[in-house]
């Protein structure tokens, strides 16, 4: 598949899949969608603790280079497992540009070892911030109440809809913590009704530029 980087309309690289007409994240600001999508909406609802994110599409690192930049900020010593099947190649990573637009170029070091660190493994990229890499399909996700958070950012459903379904969002689910919580850019209503029968209360919130709404899936406590 043809492959190539880009610039959105904030300034900052993404990469495009030109035989699928799709982009790792949105032509209309890849910074600006992680920040509204993924910490607005989902890491800002924790402070102060300690929590465990599961990201479903690690890509191009964005998400945890910006989770990795805001941990100190709201107190969080931050657990990220990023799940990808077919990470992304060495000229693609120094296409990227996403320490200067934020400017954040003190954390190069951070972003280049998040990429080549080993997979498998836990690796402590600063004294709150640890990632462990996992080079597996979603389907083979299989976590029983490990995740305080989860960043859902698949493809989407148009190009990949076996990542938008009951199976998948079941084993979501299984994977959170009681009170635990998932973000995603997507608002289909195939997507929310996927969330809504396998147990998550559903909530349908702004979305970030280019899209008018986003999801957040809530899991409810369970009763013993």
């Amino acid at each position: 598949m043809k492959r190539r980087i880009i610039t959105t309309a904030d300034g900052s690289k993404t990469i495009h899949l030109e035989d699928w007409n799709e982009q790792y994240h949105s032509k209309h600001g890849a910074v600006q969608e992680a920040y509204h999508v993924f910490i607005k909406h989902g890491l800002q609802s924790f402070s102060n603790q300690r929590i465990a994110i599961l990201e479903v599409g690690f890509g191009t690192g964005l998400n945890a280079l910006i989770t990795l930049k805001e941990a100190p900020r709201l107190g969080l010593d931050i657990l990220y497992t990023g799940v990808e099947a077919f990470p992304i190649t060495n000229a693609e990573l120094e296409g990227l540009n996403y320490t200067e637009v934020l400017d954040a170029k003190a954390l190069d070091e951070a972003f280049l070892s998040m990429h080549s660190a080993p997979w498998e493994e836990h690796v402590a990229l600063t004294p709150n911030f640890s990632l462990i890499k996992m080079q597996k399909r979603f389907q083979e996700i299989n976590a029983v109440g490990l995740f305080d958070l989860i960043y859902f950012d698949a493809f989407g459903a148009r190009v990949q809809p076996e990542l938008w379904t009951v199976a998948i969002f079941q084993k979501m689910y299984n994977a959170l913590s009681d009170e635990g919580v998932l973000v995603t850019y997507s608002a289909k209503g195939s997507v929310r009704r996927a969330l809504q029968e396998v147990g998550f209360r559903v909530e349908r919130l702004p979305g970030p530029p280019g899209k008018r709404e986003m999801l957040r899936a809530l899991k409810t406590i369970s009763v013993s």
